[in-house]
């Protein structure tokens, strides 16, 4: 390459890459260049290093700036501290001004025995003097001290009048010597002419440093052995430094690998360096997945958008730094989720890095749901309830009126007609009200014991004439029913309420199940329900196999007035009341739907002991504990499946967890054991639990399967395409339920596939 017509920019750029130091000193004997390498060897920024006096640098500058040939000279750093470099000068002219150009760089300890053995004998004793930093001394052959610097004294505590002429195993710690190190050590760098080692030596007063030393023989032009050169620095800072800091190391990866909250460390441009276990199980990416990887892939588009903009600009935007934000994160499987991320920047090894702090926000967002819901229910409730008494007071009078102008106007029958319709619309009014009453729990109840089983065998005839003839009535009642405490009328009311909600969901026919059991809702359900307290429960469950319901209008399905059917078919207040009547009942009621599944209602209504109601603390019976299996649970709903993996884990199972049928099958195509297949049996991704069961038990003959659902048996049945004698567990389950019917599972015979439930 013809360097007089290189590039400049290449020129700039070779100067900044090289590995030695390069200078360009002025007339004026001031810097006006200054390297990178510059700035490491030296300790100085280019920023502060340029202009001033090379001098301030290079103190015996006068003495060596003249020298062409690369000479050891004294250099002084910014922090004060000083270190023996080789130089090398030579003149540049530019223009018509002459410049100098130097190179320096830094002389390790083999480069200062080379150096000491290369120099005149004033040479060598003026640099060798003017070193502290480093023990410097040379032995015969013998491996007796013949000479003595500064720096040794220093270092080894020992004066040169006291050391001069003794064996260098003074040096060494009592073990060292046992093991004849002092030997060994001369005699390999005799035969591999360098020995580069660090090791605990000893001082004069006994303490111990950590060493670092090179030692090289010495020989004549013959070869002949003359002696050793040895140099030693005290590194026991740099070791104890070294040692802080990997403990501090391991803390704080411990820490940051233990919070709770995920932590990403970035670098300036965003990309990933640390990835917590926390991140992990919220993002569902392993750390080698995403080392290295923007954390924008962390995050929907339009929150990527934004993060990528921020580190585009470096950090600029401090308005952000130390802020949380609220942003959405994309898991790995696709779902996002919402969370708060605060951004905190720091410097490491000299280069901006950024720390970002992400909290879950799922189960706080989850609970300012229900408190806005039922903020909203209880403002509706006291807001009808004061509109249902008012107007009680105005159809007293309405109605009282329309009698007695009936009986005044025998002699009119038309208008005694029309008083009479006055009344009539009076008293539909009144039933309005008396449901605005129910949903605000301000009705009178009269709660009595009642056989629930009783009551639905007594309302079956007036269900049977009330519903249309394609409605096809089921009942399913558990023998022995506690008692159920709850105001009769009411109750009726509520029934007859859902059946005719049913019916108006199947407009070409269906099947209406009505079932009863005893149930136990215990703190586990609660910590899911919050309004539900923990106790024995009669359970009356409703079931339609019609068109279902979308999560929207699930949702807001027990507002008052909110309802789906056309104008003048519906006042919206039907389930209003039903959730009115069992919240003042001290009871719970669930709903669930689905489009094209039909819809379930549970009704909890308080079951009664020795003739009153059941202690909300009934403790739980006996949960039937595991033998160590294995359970895969697969569950779209992510809060019923931490509840269910609470339960299982308390109950002594292992458990793996999968979302969805699709990350089921990859599971159980791998190798780990696994006992148990638990699963949902409507979940999204296009395989249902009759088809993962069916897939899984193709791959492992040997395996046990639960379904649970919580939609009614009947409804799902017609679903199952010969698949119904797997058991299921229904919605909501108790641990205890749970338990047994896991151990029901594990220990009946399996004939050839799965078990038969009984």
């Amino acid at each position: 390459m013809n360097f007089e017509i290189a590039d400049a920019s290449l020129l700039r750029s070779l100067v900044h890459a090289a590995p030695d130091g390069i200078l360009l000193i002025d007339p004026q004997q001031r810097i006006v260049l200054f390297n990178p390498a510059c700035e490491r060897l030296f300790g100085w920024s280019a920023r502060d290093a340029l202009g001033e006096p090379i001098t301030t640098l290079i103190p015996d500058w006068y003495d060596h700036w003249q020298t062409a040939r690369r000479s050891p000279v004294l250099a002084r750093r910014q922090d004060g501290t000083t270190r023996t470099i080789a130089l090398s000068t030579a003149t540049a002219p530019l223009g018509d001004t002459d410049f100098i150009a130097a190179t320096a760089h830094e002389i390790d300890d083999a480069d200062l025995v080379r150096a000491n053995r290369a120099a005149d004998a004033l040479d060598f004793r003026r640099l060798v003097e003017g070193v502290t930093d480093y023990a410097i001394y040379m032995l015969d052959v013998e491996g007796r001290v013949v000479s003595w610097n500064r720096g040794a004294e220093r270092i080894k505590d020992f004066t040169a009048a006291e050391i001069l002429g003794r064996h260098h195993r003074e040096f060494y710690p009592p073990e060292a010597r046992e093991r004849g190190d002092p030997e060994r050590n001369l005699e390999i760098a005799r035969e591999r002419g360098r020995l580069e080692a660090t090791a605990w030596r000893q001082r004069k007063d006994g303490s111990r440093f950590w060493a670092q030393m090179v030692i090289e023989p010495l020989r004549d032009e013959h070869g002949a052995l003359l002696g050793y050169a040895h140099v030693t620095s005290d590194v026991s800072e740099q070791l104890r430094t070294a040692q802080v800091i990997r403990e501090a190391d391991a803390r704080i990866a411990t820490l940051i690998q233990t919070v709770v909250d995920g932590v990403i460390l970035t670098d300036r441009f965003g990309r990933i360096r640390i990835f917590n276990l926390a991140c992990h199980r919220l993002f569902g990416y392993e750390a080698d997945d995403v080392i290295g990887r923007h954390i924008s892939m962390l995050m929907p588009a339009a929150n990527a958008d934004e993060v990528q903009s921020f580190f585009r600009g470096l950090g600029a935007d401090h308005d952000r730094i130390g802020t949380v934000r609220e942003m959405t994160g994309l898991r790995r499987d696709g779902r996002t989720f919402p969370m708060d991320l605060s951004v905190g920047e720091t410097v490491q090894d000299g280069e901006t890095v950024f720390v970002a702090v992400i909290h879950d926000l799922t189960d706080r967002k989850h609970t300012e749901e229900q408190l806005v819901q039922a903020q909203k229910m209880e403002i509706v409730g006291q807001l009808s309830g004061g509109i249902a008494h008012d107007f009680n007071n105005l159809l007293t009078v309405i109605v009282g009126n329309a009698e007695f102008l009936g009986d005044q106007l025998k002699a009119r029958q038309d208008l005694r007609a029309l008083a009479r319709d006055i009344g009539r619309a009076g008293q539909r009014g009144a039933e309005l009200t008396q449901r605005l009453l129910a949903f605000s729990r301000r009705q009178t109840l009269k709660p009595v014991a009642v056989d629930c089983n009783q009551l639905l065998e007594s309302m079956h005839n007036l269900l049977r004439r009330t519903l249309r003839e394609d409605i096809v009535i089921d009942t399913a009642f558990e023998a022995d029913l506690r008692t159920a405490y709850a105001d009769r009328a009411q109750l009726e009311s509520a029934i007859l309420n859902l059946s005719l909600n049913a019916q108006d969901a199947m407009l070409g026919g269906g099947r209406l199940s009505i079932t009863t059991a005893n149930v136990a809702l215990d703190a586990s359900y609660r910590s899911i329900n919050k309004d539900v307290r923990p106790g024995d429960y009669v359970l009356i469950a409703v079931t339609d196999n019609g068109s279902g319901m979308p999560k929207d209008v699930l949702d807001r399905v027990f507002e008052p007035f909110y309802t789906t059917k056309e104008v003048g078919k519906g006042s919206g207040l039907g389930l209003s009341m039903v959730y009115g009547f069992v919240k003042q009942s001290n009871g719970h009621v669930s709903i669930y739907s689905e489009p094209g599944l039909g819809t379930t209602v549970r009704l909890y209504l308080p079951a009664m002991t020795t003739g009153r109601p059941s202690s909300p603390e009934t403790p739980d019976p006996e949960h039937p504990p595991s033998r160590g299996e294995v359970v895969l649970i697969v569950e779209d709903d992510q809060f019923v499946r931490s509840y269910a993996m609470m339960c299982l884990r308390s109950l002594g199972y292992g458990v793996i967890a999968a979302t969805d049928g699709g990350d089921a099958l990859q599971i159980l195509d791998g190798d780990t054991p696994i006992d148990i297949l638990f699963t949902d049996v409507v979940m999204p991704g296009g395989i249902s639990g009759w088809e993962l069961a069916e897939a899984a038990t193709l791959r492992r003959p040997d395996l046990r399967v639960l379904l649970t659902s919580g939609y009614a048996l009947d409804t799902i049945a017609g679903r199952s395409r010969g698949r119904s004698h797997l058991p299921i567990l229904t919605k909501p389950y108790r641990k205890a339920d749970l338990a047994r019917k896991l151990r029901d599972v594990v220990e009946f015979p399996i004939p050839g596939a799965v078990g038969r439930e009984c």
